[in-house]
Formats: structure tokens, sequence, C-alpha cells
């Protein structure tokens, strides 16, 4: 259940939500680490979670952000009733409540924010984009064990990385953007779940600049290493 200003993602994304009726089979080793993990398990609410967003690129101008969720216990004390704000000011994106949350829903908030700058940088549709993503989640990502620093400590976690549009056949329609990579950086060790989200867009010169890169990393965790061309 939602309340407030309904996002779309919610809806086109049904498994992310718990699902029961579904056998885990059902699911890719991707689908299941990024949306169906109870990655909320290390939560004791009433909690607030605090994300730093750091946009750069060629592209266009960058900035620096914050997301902020907060964490409230169900009726029965489990966890969790969720709300937040991802960015500020005119970059604000809208969120609905999510009640019964098991996956940390910074997920299906960053990837929403990622499907309307896909929209704004190229005009295609929102869905298409949403479609393409689903797909790669289900069939072409790679899951692998991973180290991060959290709080300056070195955690163990994993890694999922895919992109969507390397093999699209309409990719000729925003070829600057098609090699765009996501990675998601994962971690029982961190609160939440999540330690970050990155999404990178490589120039076509192999010494050049990223065009774009959007990084969003929980406080207490060192920035990403730059990814390679």
């Amino acid at each position: 259940m939602t309340r407030g200003i309904p996002i779309p993602w919610l809806a086109a994304m049904v498994f992310a939500l718990p699902a029961c009726t579904f056998a885990a089979q059902d699911f890719s080793p991707a689908e299941q680490a990024i949306f169906m993990a109870d990655q909320l398990a290390n939560l004791r609410p009433p909690s607030t979670l605090r994300y730093s967003f750091h946009k750069a690129g060629s592209l266009e101008a960058g900035f620096d952000d914050t997301v902020v969720l907060a964490f409230r216990p169900q009726p029965d004390g489990s966890c969790c009733t969720s709300s937040g704000e991802f960015l500020t000011g005119p970059r604000r994106l809208p969120l609905p409540d999510i009640d019964n949350a098991k996956a940390n829903p910074v997920i299906l908030y960053f990837l929403e924010h990622d499907i309307r700058e896909m929209r704004r940088l190229t005009q295609g549709p929102e869905n298409y984009f949403r479609k393409r993503i689903r797909m790669a989640v289900y069939q072409g990502a790679t899951v692998a064990p991973a180290s991060f620093v959290y709080q300056g400590k070195p955690v163990a976690g994993r890694e999922v990385s895919f992109k969507p549009y390397l093999d699209d056949p309409n990719r000729y329609r925003y070829e600057k953007l098609a090699g765009k990579e996501y990675r998601f950086l994962l971690s029982d060790a961190v609160p939440g779940g999540v330690l970050g989200i990155r999404t990178h867009i490589a120039a076509a010169g192999a010494d050049a600049p990223p065009l774009l890169t959007e990084d969003l990393l929980i406080d207490g965790a060192a920035p990403l290493p730059r990814t390679p061309p």
C-alpha cells in the first residue's frame, strides 16, 4: 500500500514488493538481491537513513544534494512504514509512503528519478526505459561478491551491475547514453542494506571524463572509485 502521490514505477515493478505467491526460482539472483531481499531487517524503527547524492559529468552541470528516508514501526511494532525526501528544492521527487516495506525503498526512488532523467534527456517514454531495466535485471545482470568501506571499516557485500541499453535495437534514438551502466552496492552490514547506487556513462574518448555519473551513498560510506572507461 502506498499513500500520497503515486509513483508509476511502484506499479510497474510489482515484483519489487513482497510477493509470497511466487517461488524464489521465478526470479533471477539480481532481482532477489535488489528487490526482494529483506534489506530492512537490521533496522529498528523509528530510524532515519541519510544518503548523499552527487551528479557530475561533461553532459551538463552537476550538483550535490541529499536523500533522507524515515522508517516508523507498523501497528504491531514490526518494520516498517517508510517516508522519504529524495533530493531537495526544485529537484525534489514527490514520494509516496510505503507500508510494510521490506526492500529498501531508496532503490525504487532512485530508479524512478533515473527514469525521469532518461525521459528528460532523450524525450523517450518512461515505460520504455522501465521495461529495459526490468529485462536487464531479470536476464542481463551480474551479481558478484564485493567489499566496501563503511564508517572507516571494510564490509562485505555484493555488487549487482547491468547495462540495459547496450543491446537495445532502438539505441540509435539515444546513442550517446546507450552505454549507461547501473551498479547496486549491497551489504547486510549497512543499515538498510544499501551502501550505494551508481549510474555511469563513459565518454567516447578513453581519456575523457565521464559523460554523466550519479552516485548515491549512505552517510558514512567512502566515495565510489572512478569506473574505468
